[in-house]
């Protein structure tokens, strides 16, 4: 690794889906939502694939006190704008109950090219994520990171799951956002690199043969960004909860952070096979946090209760040197409470208890996640 410590600086990409408040369905952003946002949030804001989305992205953060501020901001913008189109957005990685096949997808020149040479698969991309940058200048520090950090990917994906339901269905997942995902090319975790050159050839040959235009048709679950000298945690679904993305974030930069040091230091993080590493990916889209993961060091399967207290162990100098404690600490209360998919079932099954149909239940869902959207706000 370089010896000067990077900066860390972090941004957060969250992606929403628009619903009609009166019948809690999904809802295409009116051009005059998008042009209100654009308005006041600049560049901080963009349509998506789908009509029924909106993206948004923080400036550059150098503290998660920094990105909170600038996160609620674009937040509860896009809440008052959609509110004057009596339209409300949702930060979940599925809705409970939107079909696909009903959905327009964006007509935007790069949504276009996508939809014709992705096919049928690009329709069923009714998904929204949540992304994490990490600044790191060092191009081959990026690799080095990435080859480590993508150890971590299944434990955060696990905490951010947000995707129970399809189409009114329940799905048994915690997060099936990544099944659908899974569906399209140049997914998943990211294969092992040497260097930046390996990286840089490995992207051009694809240029070169015409089969995409550039690095950011690479979707792998973590890489190294198109646009900005950081890496990009992709894997985690969007939380309804803005304090549970900022604790998602946190743990993103201080593990980056905790794997830089120890490198400097001589020492690094494990590398383990993709093979192995997919597993427990499985496991946070199956289960969540309800069920452990493998830990490799010790070959045995250990509880979330246990990840918790060795993640805060292993990043505790970091947490306090880029001051995010509190922030970190909260992946407890996420093990204990359960993720906004437990939250989700919860829902469901009260109102089903209490003899609404399935349809009024999903309706129930989405209404709590609206809520959850606008707390703290």
């Amino acid at each position: 690794m370089t010896r000067d410590m990077p900066p860390f600086t972090i941004g957060i990409e969250e992606e929403y889906l628009l619903v009609d408040p009166s019948t809690m369905a999904l809802a295409s952003a009116p051009d005059g939502l998008i042009a209100a946002c654009k308005a006041d949030l600049k560049g901080q804001v963009s349509p998506e694939f789908l009509q029924c989305q909106i993206e948004i992205g923080t400036g550059i953060c150098h503290t998660i006190g920094e990105a909170r501020a600038d996160l609620r901001h674009l937040r509860r913008t896009v809440a008052r704008h959609a509110a004057d189109f009596g339209l409300a957005p949702v930060a979940a990685s599925c809705h409970p109950f939107g079909d696909w096949k009903e959905q327009a997808h964006t007509d935007k020149d790069r949504y276009n090219v996508l939809y014709r040479e992705l096919a049928f698969v690009t329709r069923r991309m009714l998904i929204c994520g949540m992304h994490v940058h990490v600044g790191i200048p060092d191009q081959n520090d990026r690799i080095r990171l990435i080859n480590q950090l993508k150890y971590f990917l299944p434990h955060l994906h696990a905490l951010s799951t947000s995707s129970p339901f399809w189409q009114g269905e329940d799905t048994g997942m915690q997060s099936y956002r990544l099944s659908v995902f899974d569906n399209m090319p140049r997914t998943g975790l990211p294969p092992r690199m040497t260097d930046w050159a390996e990286y840089q050839n490995t992207v051009q040959t694809l240029v070169d043969l015409g089969l995409i235009e550039d690095a950011s048709k690479i979707w792998w679950d973590l890489r190294p960004s198109a646009n900005f000298p950081t890496i990009e945690t992709r894997i985690c679904d969007v939380s309804p909860r803005l304090e549970q993305t900022l604790t998602l974030a946190a743990l993103t930069q201080c593990l980056t952070r905790m794997i830089w040091r120890r490198n400097r230091d001589g020492g690094g993080w494990r590398v383990v096979q993709n093979f192995m590493i997919a597993e427990n990916r499985w496991r946070a889209q199956r289960y969540g946090v309800s069920e452990g993961q493998i830990d490799f060091g010790e070959k045995r399967l250990i509880s979330f209760e246990q990840i918790a207290g060795d993640l805060l162990d292993l990043i505790a100098e970091d947490a306090a040197a880029l001051d995010c404690e509190p922030e970190v600490a909260r992946i407890r209360d996420i093990i204990a409470q359960g993720t906004s998919a437990d939250r989700q079932r919860a829902v469901r099954d009260m109102a089903l208890a209490r003899g609404a149909t399935p349809h009024a239940a999903m309706q129930a869902v989405v209404s709590s996640l609206i809520g959850e959207f606008h707390a703290g706000l």
